[in-house]
């Protein structure tokens, strides 16, 4: 006859393992942001090579290289989310990584909860946006007031999307607890 205890047993042991398919994620992601990198890394020499080939007496000669320098830093920031991603998901299903503890000062990729990761995401991401709206800004010209107006809000919608995640993350007690509790285990382990 079957033994319910082992069957369960046999069940946990797989339910346990099932988790290292997260490694997909966290491998591809991982892939991703070297590739990010790499098109970020293109579209920054593309803007320098650019910069030497501009005639400056020319009025807006320089937008076409601060929008390939900024669209890089957006791929960066693109990379650097898929980075903290694959950090977060690989330290909440697999295990946490130890060389991490070697490198102390490199905080930002210490992720403790699914709270706390979608948050530094989010953050990420909000710059990602940010950095889009600027790059999507320098070639526009306001013709009218009505431009004037939508850019002016647009501006404003920025500044406050900034200031309501900085505001979140200064009273989210899930991350502050995180924090302090991170804080403890630096203090313990000097």
């Amino acid at each position: 006859m079957l033994n319910p205890e082992k069957i369960e047993a046999y069940f946990e042991l797989c339910l346990w393992k099932f988790r290292l398919f997260a490694l997909i994620p966290v491998i591809l992601g991982l892939l991703s942001t070297l590739n990010f990198f790499v098109i970020g890394s293109l579209e920054v020499l593309e803007g320098i090579f650019y910069s030497f080939q501009a005639d400056y007496q020319e009025d807006g000669s320089f937008i076409p290289v601060i929008t390939k320098v900024v669209g890089g830093i957006d791929h960066y920031l693109i990379g650097i989310v898929l980075l903290i991603f694959s950090f977060g998901i690989y330290e909440l299903f697999i295990s946490e990584i130890d060389v991490r503890f070697q490198h102390q000062e490199v905080k930002i990729l210490q992720i403790e909860n699914l709270d706390q990761l979608k948050h530094k995401i989010l953050q990420v991401i909000v710059m990602v946006m940010i950095i889009s709206f600027f790059k999507k800004a320098l070639p526009m010209t306001i013709e009218n007031t009505n431009d004037l107006l939508f850019f002016a809000v647009a501006v404003l919608l920025v500044a406050l999307s900034s200031y309501l995640l900085n505001l979140q993350s200064n009273t989210n007690p899930s991350l502050i607890r995180s924090t302090a509790k991170k804080e403890e285990t630096d203090a313990s382990h000097k």
